[in-house]
């Protein structure tokens, strides 16, 4: 949700005028493809990780605005609410020490966004949704001061006819709420992870991230609570689902798990998002056409759960990138680049496999496998490639570990790192401590305190230490 507009009021002649911009975009972006205009260098990674600040009675501190004056970094950027700011990883190719120099910048952009929070008497945490959070803190007040915000809102009740969205969850407990805007969609921070692509290969890495999507969200699970109720190990799934959900008339869903593979070029989804997705912010942009500003800006108001993104680079060369997006903030930054390590390393190995595995897991059966992943985390049962079926976990002790060690050793990543990151996963999967599964082990020792557990959750943040380490 990050680039900022112009204007946050629109005419019916906007949306035409937006519409014919679009479509010419849309058919030069085939031309480009066509033509092998993109940048075909792979095996670069990035990453954006959304933060919750929080001040020192633990509660939601809406001050992203005086900390991102004090940092002056463009690495750091507001989010929806103010009390979130996303953190940016400059892209690193990836072979040889790529993931640990991802890990250190992460680091250093962490420390000096901490040592801002501290001077104004808050704190960054890194968490899927923050325990302490209430309705109250969900009002427009809280709304990070930018067009883009402001309109994004207007436009979702607008597609919804003015109706509130109804949110529905049904997990260990039940959630039921109604709620007017979109500022529910800040409880839910992520830790979104890039890979660049040749386009020729972008099919196959698309189709290998929705395959994987179940057992990374299983493994990386850490928002089981969402206003004091426990629901899902992932709870952000169904939150953000439902927080930008459109309603009848608004066409398609905008976060979605989406609808089928790629078979042949990256422009399929492009064309899906200017046939099927009505437009939500017409802002004209005097940018020239081969820029894919107004491709750019719609794309950005789809918020697939694997999504292709268009940049370019530093001689306004195009490239592709693909962004996975399931993935949780937190709980440290050392148990976040593992679980970018995990997510290279599979969607490459899978990628690169001559059989193309997505032929042998239906779309509709690698969905269903996502959102019960998203349900149960490590417990969930999932069906396989090829009909095996069984536990997430046996999952990964039995195969995809192994694929994603493989997979990094394809991308050129160093023995060590592979061995540490990947490490690390296979301890948090055989121990079965997730950031969800700490939490819950919390409350059950505990009660259902959250602010405890938010006490306890940023005691075990600070030590650095993986969250399979953590006591509670």
């Amino acid at each position: 949700m990050g680039q900022e507009i112009s204007a946050v009021e629109f005419t019916p002649g906007d949306f035409s005028a937006f519409g014919r911009r679009l479509d010419a975009e849309t058919a030069l972006l085939a031309r480009q493809l066509h033509d092998g205009r993109f940048d075909r260098g792979e095996h670069a990674g990035g990453f954006e990780l959304e933060t919750c600040l929080v001040d020192r009675a633990l509660r939601p501190a809406p001050l992203n605005e005086p900390l991102l004056q004090r940092l002056g970094d463009p690495d750091v950027v507001p989010e929806l609410a103010r009390f979130n700011v996303e953190l940016n990883g400059a892209p690193q190719a990836l072979e040889g020490s790529g993931l640990r120099q991802l890990h250190r910048d992460l680091e250093r952009t962490w420390e000096r966004c901490n040592a801002a929070a501290h001077a104004l008497g808050a704190e960054l945490a890194s968490i899927g949704i923050w325990p302490t959070l209430t309705e109250a803190d969900l009002q427009l007040d809280n709304m990070t001061d930018q067009h883009r915000y402001r309109a994004l809102n207007e436009q979702l009740l607008r597609l919804r006819g003015g109706v509130p969205t109804r949110v529905v969850i049904d997990g260990r407990e039940r959630l039921e709420l109604v709620f007017p805007g979109v500022m529910l969609e800040s409880v839910a921070t992520s830790f979104q992870v890039h890979l660049q692509c040749d386009p020729a290969h972008a099919p196959r890495l698309f189709n290998a991230a929705h395959l994987v999507a179940a057992p990374l969200v299983a493994a990386a699970a850490n928002s089981p609570y969402l206003f004091g109720r426990d629901l899902w190990a992932e709870t952000r799934i169904p939150v953000f689902e439902q927080a930008v959900d459109v309603g009848a008339g608004g066409g398609p869903q905008r976060v979605t798990f989406g609808h089928g593979y790629l078979e042949r070029s990256p422009q399929e989804l492009f064309e899906c998002n200017r046939r099927d997705y009505p437009v939500m912010l017409p802002v004209l942009l005097d940018e020239p056409p081969e820029s894919f500003a107004h491709l750019r800006l719609h794309n950005g108001t789809i918020w697939r759960w694997n999504r292709l993104l268009l940049g370019s680079d530093a001689d306004a060369r195009p490239h592709l990138r693909l962004e996975h997006r399931t993935l949780p903030a937190g709980p440290t930054l050392v148990d976040c680049i593992a679980n970018a390590a995990l997510f290279y390393g599979l969607v490459s190995e899978l990628a690169a496999d001559p059989a193309a595995p997505e032929q042998g897991l239906p779309f509709a059966r690698a969905r269903d496998n996502f959102y019960a992943a998203a349900r149960d985390g490590l417990a969930a049962e999932v069906t396989w490639l090829n009909g095996r079926h069984g536990s997430v976990t046996a999952l990964f002790v039995e195969r995809l570990l192994a694929t994603a060690r493989r997979g990094l050793e394809r991308l050129g990543v160093e023995r060590g790192d592979r061995d540490d990151y990947l490490e690390l996963i296979e301890a948090r999967v055989r121990t079965g401590r997730t950031g969800s599964a700490w939490q819950r082990a919390w409350v059950r020792r505990h009660g259902a305190d959250m602010h405890g557990l938010a006490a306890a959750y940023l005691d075990g943040q600070r030590s650095g230490r993986p969250v399979h380490e953590w006591e509670g």
